[in-house]
This record gives structure tokens, C-alpha cells and sequence, in this order.
């Protein structure tokens, strides 16, 4: 039967934790060994890493609520349409984990099909470990999530997504947003991993975030985060960003309206 007590949340979580865990211990110790590749759209791939990943996360969670479909990156959706779901990305960043860089993360997110009621993000690499749970749990490192303080667009630090699977028009639509911010703000970062971008938010480690073509896989574990830190997560028109959205605005909330007049007119 779904959960839906806060106190079976609260289990929950715990019995994804390891899940989570051993998803990202099998991620490390992949990293280290020739890693065999596909392409898929555009110039993206996926890795042997990945499908390892995925599969542990699946049967993990699989075994751990039996009536959730899920909802994962290369396998797609599998369940009931109706009913609670995982929403799950095994190796958000697999363009940084190919070439050997550290910032990727493994993400999962329990899902009523409104909003998130469970959240885990695991960057191994990037020491970064959130749990959320709806109402009673969102924490960092074990430290109560919190934004940045910073109150002037000058003053912060924004990472932009832009990534191998953007077509023409996309890709010049990050582009024109980085031309903007770069004269506008302390410093643009491209990291591209959407789950643990926006999980740095939440731990006040960065000011914002701006992804035009959001993968919701990636992000549904992280937006409650950076809205239980205090934070805003938007479309570029400003509206409450839903979790299916391609657009995702994130922000301390101090700037975020700043952020968006900067933003403003560029559209695809």
C-alpha cells in the first residue's frame, strides 16, 4: 500500500539511502576503469556506468516499494501512470563522469505525481549527500539546508547549463544568457550537473542556477531542497516552476528577481 504518513516517509528515506549509496560507490569505482559508450542525442552518450547504476537504483527501490512505478533516464517509465513514482537519474553528469571530472551525482526523488515527497542527491566526488523529506527533513551533509546570503546579482556566483544535447537555437540561448551574465555578475559556471547545481543552492555554496531545457530526471530531487532552503525555482517568465517544466530558474529567492529582469526577452 503507498506511503503517505510522514513517519513512513521518514522510513522510506532511510531504506532508499543505501540504494542511493551503493549507486554512487559503484559510479566511483567504475570511473577508475575504461568505460565503454554510446551516443545518443546529439553529441550525448551514456556509459556501461550508467545502466550499471540504473539498475541497482531500480531494483533497490523496486524492492523497497514494490506498488511505486519508476521513472529513470535510459529506461523510461514502468508502472502505474495513476500512482506514486520514482523519478530517478543514476548518473546525473555523464559527459563530466566520462572524461573523469568529479561533479556528478545520483539522484531520486519519490514522487506523488504532484511534487516531490522524498529526496536523495549523492555526489560521491563532490562530497555532497542531501535527504529531504515533505515537511520534515532537508538537510546537507546533515546540516539544515540554508541559501547564500547574497543579495545583488554583482555579488554572485550563477551556473548555466549548456550541454551536448542542445540543438542550434538552444545552444545560442545559453549563449546570449551567458553573454548577459557575465557582465552582470561575480562569476558564470558551467558545471552540468542540473541535481547537484541546484543542491548547492540549497547549502548556500551557490547563488543561482539556469537551465532552458531542464531534464526532469535530473531535478526532481533537488528543487524541493532549494525551496525548503528558503530558495525560488522559476520559469524565465517567473512563474513557479512544476517539476515537468523544461525551464528551471534557481536562486537564493534574494536575486531571483533581478536575475529574471536580466533574463528578460531571451526567448528561442
Amino acid at each position: 500500500m503507498p506511503i503517505s504518513a510522514r513517519t513512513d516517509l521518514m522510513a522510506l528515506m532511510r531504506g532508499a539511502e543505501p540504494v542511493v549509496a551503493e549507486a554512487a560507490a559503484t559510479l566511483v569505482a567504475m570511473q577508475r576503469a575504461p568505460l565503454a559508450t554510446a551516443r545518443k542525442e546529439l553529441r550525448d552518450i551514456v556509459t556501461d556506468a550508467d545502466l550499471a547504476a540504473e539498475r541497482i537504483v531500480i531494483d533497490g527501490l523496486r524492492s523497497l516499494t514494490p506498488w511505486a512505478a519508476i521513472l529513470s533516464e535510459e529506461r523510461g517509465f514502468s508502472g502505474n501512470t495513476s500512482g506514486p513514482r520514482w523519478i530517478v537519474d543514476p548518473l546525473d553528469g555523464t559527459v563530466n563522469y566520462a572524461s573523469g571530472l568529479p561533479w556528478y551525482s545520483v539522484s531520486a526523488a519519490y514522487h506523488d505525481g504532484e511534487e516531490a515527497l522524498v529526496g536523495l542527491v549523492q555526489s560521491p566526488l563532490a562530497d555532497v549527500c542531501a535527504r529531504y523529506v515533505q515537511g520534515a527533513l532537508a538537510t546537507v551533509n546533515g546540516e539544515p539546508v540554508r541559501v547564500s546570503s547574497t543579495r545583488s546579482l554583482s555579488d554572485a556566483v550563477v551556473s548555466v547549463i549548456l550541454t551536448s544535447h542542445y540543438q542550434p537555437d538552444e545552444v545560442r540561448m545559453a549563449a546570449a544568457i551567458i553573454e548577459r551574465l557575465g557582465s552582470a555578475v561575480r562569476g558564470v559556471r558551467i558545471v552540468v550537473s542540473g541535481a547537484l547545481e541546484m543542491t548547492w543552492i540549497a547549502a548556500g555554496r551557490l547563488d543561482a542556477f539556469v537551465s532552458i531545457k531542464a531534464d526532469l530526471v535530473s531535478h526532481a530531487a533537488a528543487m524541493p531542497l532549494v525551496r525548503a532552503a528558503g530558495g525560488r525555482v522559476t520559469t524565465i517568465a517567473g512563474e513557479a516552476s512544476q517539476f515537468d517544466d523544461l525551464q528551471k530558474i534557481a536562486s537564493n529567492g534574494h536575486i531571483h528577481d533581478e536575475l529574471l529582469r536580466l533574463l528578460e526577452e531571451i526567448t528561442l
